[in-house]
């Protein structure tokens, strides 16, 4: 640690410490003393000591080894099913997917945004059910008009697609892992029993009416006469964005655009899942290019998909 500067003899004590000084002439002094230099950095002062950034750069660089290699892929949560292994006679609870023309519409790129994205959208929509501004970014884009569309962080230009690509089901290999993304289910307004799980009040010792209500909301003098923020209290339940990682692999039909993964998606059926390699898996050994397929016409590329 680089040595503590020496006082300057032009800094007074406090005016209580000594009355006799006018404040008159603590001002001069004050205006005419040199000002301090400011240190840029407390920590890390040495040889050989990297150099601590708290910039959006370094936080861009901090986060670089868990961003994907490349996109992932919009998928419709079809329902759940099992697969039976006669071999070790055992049964393995799975989740069937499915990639409606789900294609590149737009890319987000690092010295224009901050960071490096691809945009996909699945499905289709009617001109007539679209805003100006969306039928116009699709237009400058030359890509179809998208029911949904979502973003895809990945670590550099390289994993960029071109414009109007393809993904096919085949971008994800047999075994290997992803992670789901999507909103789970909306209860409506739940309880606090059902939505955080509480046991309940007594049933009895006077209790009356109040065996599934709610006590009481927070201490009063001893912890600021509030309710804390993050209470667990009666409220809407479900509806939230849901991740699940590390789902393995376990079918993949190109031709159908059937993804199976083993174990549970959160959402209902018919709701969209967002599919991407898994962050805490090695990434998979694949080309880049893998899963999209680099057609000329948007036209040519969809009928070939049907």
């Amino acid at each position: 640690m680089p040595p503590r500067p020496a006082i300057r003899p032009s800094i007074l004590p406090p005016h209580f410490l000594c009355p006799s000084v006018p404040r008159s002439f603590t001002r001069t002094l004050k205006t005419i003393q040199p000002t301090p230099r400011t240190r840029t950095d407390r920590f890390n002062h040495g040889p050989g000591l990297p150099i601590l950034g708290a910039s959006k750069t370094a936080a861009f660089l901090r986060k670089e080894a868990m961003l994907p290699l490349r996109t992932g892929a919009l998928a419709i949560k079809k329902g759940m099913t099992a697969i039976y292994d006669p071999t070790t006679a055992r049964r393995t609870a799975c989740t069937v997917l499915q990639l409606d023309r789900c294609q590149v519409t737009g890319h987000k790129r690092r010295d224009a945004h901050g960071y490096w994205a691809v945009q996909v959208g699945c499905g289709t929509k009617e001109a007539r059910n679209v805003t100006r501004a969306e039928r116009g970014n699709a237009a400058a884009q030359g890509v179809p008009l998208k029911r949904h569309v979502a973003e895809f962080r990945v670590r550099d230009a390289a994993g960029l697609p071109e414009l109007g690509s393809i993904v096919t089901a085949d971008l994800f290999q047999k075994g290997q892992y992803v992670d789901a993304r999507a909103d789970t289910r909306g209860m409506g307004f739940a309880g606090g029993m059902k939505r955080w799980g509480w046991s309940g009040q007594p049933a009895s010792h006077g209790n009356s009416l109040t065996h599934r209500a709610m006590g009481s909301s927070g201490a009063s003098q001893g912890s600021g006469s509030r309710v804390h923020p993050g209470k667990h209290m009666a409220g809407r339940m479900g509806g939230e964005q849901q991740t699940v990682q590390c789902l393995r692999v376990l079918k993949v039909d190109k031709e159908t655009g059937i993804v199976v993964v083993h174990g549970a998606v959160p959402g209902p059926k018919k709701g969209i899942v967002k599919l991407q390699d898994a962050i805490k898996k090695p990434w998979p050994e694949v080309d880049l290019s893998v899963g999209v397929s680099k057609m000329g016409s948007t036209a040519e590329a969809l009928e070939s998909t049907i």
